[in-house]
């Protein structure tokens, strides 16, 4: 019998925001990239340029035999992280950057919400009250009819809404396969999908664009790989509050980088949008633990 894990809290906060760290300087390197290259043409060249990180998890890919349920699974979590991709370049090259990072979080709400749909897990009064507190943290963010909501806040709410998607299917597919299978398989579905519309609308990039994708896929892959590192050394109900600091350093880099005015309706609405999911992850926790404690 394996002995359980040891948690070191303070090890997984470092963690998640090194986490943070890296996810806001992928996004400041697209905001700085900016619209000159269409959205799907960036995510395809930052797909592509990050194959390299692709590499160990080649023989895991070629050595496991995938059912067709399950090459069905894989294909519609590409095609929803297709989707949420492009629709993420399209948006941060036309927000301010604490802005996308605020309305990021709401994947984890539509996560939760889809959990009861799909998954038939059960959603308690709290979790509804949490959803609902963070779906009126979107609405302080977006302020509908006190500005205008333009096509880059609605491709926000689909990116998140995708990429929600694309998560419950991972879960799913977590209890079948290896992790190295999973990230493996997406990264090239997503760059397969994403190869059309790229195509269709090239244009050609200048040498230091390239520098910068590469970077991005570099911060990205760092990303992902200390998040798993803060899940490994302490519950997400611990890590997830540190999610918070991403959205500052967001508004603070956008003030310096790009002139950008903090925005004290999106810090606002997105503080209330990381107290809600803080709270799912925490309800989350202690479900768990009561499913694992012995009669």
């Amino acid at each position: 019998m394996n002995p359980p894990p040891r948690h070191n809290p303070a090890m997984g906060i470092f963690w998640m925001v090194v986490t943070g760290l890296n996810f806001v300087l992928v996004a400041v390197l697209v905001k700085y990239l900016g619209p000159r290259i269409p959205a799907a043409q960036a995510a395809f060249l930052r797909f592509a340029l990050g194959l390299v990180f692709l590499l160990p998890m080649v023989r895991p890919m070629l050595t496991t035999r995938l059912s067709p349920r399950q090459l069905g699974l894989f294909t519609l979590r590409g095609v929803a992280h297709t989707i949420g991709v492009a629709l993420w370049f399209y948006a941060m090259a036309r927000m301010p950057v604490a802005e996308v990072v605020a309305m990021n979080y709401l994947a984890p709400v539509y996560v939760t919400i889809g959990a009861a749909l799909v998954l038939g897990e059960p959603l308690a009064l709290r979790r509804i009250l949490a959803v609902g507190v963070a779906l009126v943290g979107a609405l302080i963010i977006l302020r509908p009819g006190f500005r205008e909501i333009s096509p880059a806040h609605l491709a926000m709410l689909g990116t998140a809404l995708a990429f929600a998607i694309g998560y419950l299917v991972a879960k799913k597919l977590s209890h079948e396969v290896s992790p190295a299978v999973i990230v493996g398989m997406l990264s090239l579905m997503v760059l397969v999908g994403l190869a059309p519309s790229a195509l269709w609308v090239w244009v050609a990039p200048e040498p230091m664009d390239y520098v910068i994708l590469f970077a991005i896929a570099c911060f990205a892959t760092l990303g992902h790989y200390s998040m798993t590192l803060a899940f490994a050394a302490a519950p997400v109900s611990i890590t997830q509050p540190a999610a918070f600091l991403q959205l500052l350093w967001g508004a603070l880099l956008g003030l310096l980088l790009f002139k950008e005015p903090i925005d004290v309706w999106v810090i606002g609405g997105g503080a209330l949008i990381v107290a809600a999911v803080s709270f799912i992850a925490w309800r989350e926790s202690l479900r768990s633990r009561a499913q694992k404690a012995p009669p």
